[in-house]
């Protein structure tokens, strides 16, 4: 005989911790993430349902099988993920645990989660990151995008953090490690109500974009003037 624990009915629902790259539609018209195990290969939005990853007709999470969106309960233990190499570049995500869920030792296997925060590390030099640029890899449909700084930024595709959080919509937050935030609302225009921080960052992201078509315009320069012989 079996003994099941107890049914759970949480009065709000509870908090986990997880790590996901962001990732851009390939039209540049939304956002969302995709997962480092098991479900990486199905991105998914800021509020989303799980689905069998491998494609079985049953609902998320059955216990007979590994399916449903995974997260721990301590952020200290999600944080410790980020130190492999191949995750680096992920951002910590905060999210809220809805509908069916079966809770384990160290987190929970569920049907339903939105996404409240991302927080996002630094550039691989080592700056603070103020925007998310095209990674070099992807899914179907997707890039995947990495932190990058506005230094590093030049001449690359790229999209602001307050950009990212208003394509992911549902009121998602995008926290830069160092404490600057993006806009929690998505219906915003850009560059509504944003705070010093959110400034600085997209003011950095522009002047670096500033300065890398004054040195395109530079080198053109300097070939038209080269080519040109005197009469």
């Amino acid at each position: 005989m079996r003994l099941r624990l107890p049914a759970e009915r949480p009065t709000e629902p509870p908090t986990g911790y997880k790590i996901a790259h962001p990732v851009l539609s390939h039209d540049g018209t939304r956002a969302g993430f995709t997962g480092v195990s098991l479900g990486g290969a199905l991105p998914y939005a800021v509020l989303d349902d799980a689905s069998c990853v491998y494609g079985r007709r049953h609902r998320s999470p059955a216990r007979l099988c590994d399916c449903g969106f995974h997260c721990v309960h301590d952020r200290a233990a999600a944080e410790a993920m980020l130190c492999t190499a191949e995750h680096r570049a992920a951002l910590l995500l905060e999210v809220s645990v809805l509908g069916a869920y079966i809770r384990f030792e160290r987190g929970f296997r569920y049907a339903r989660q939105r996404v409240r925060t991302a927080t996002v590390g630094p550039c691989a030099c080592g700056a603070t990151a103020a925007a998310l640029s095209d990674a070099g890899w992807g899914r179907p449909g997707w890039k995947a995008l990495a932190p990058v700084c506005a230094g590093c930024l030049r001449g690359r595709t790229g999209v602001s953090l307050a950009g990212f959080a208003r394509l992911a919509g549902e009121g998602l937050r995008v926290v830069a490690r160092d404490g600057g935030t993006a806009p929690p609302s998505p219906g915003l225009a850009a560059g509504a109500d944003l705070g010093v921080p959110e400034l600085v960052a997209e003011a950095a992201l522009l002047q670096a974009r500033l300065d890398w078509f004054q040195s395109q315009l530079a080198r053109l320069g300097e070939r038209g003037n080269g080519g040109s012989q005197p009469g």
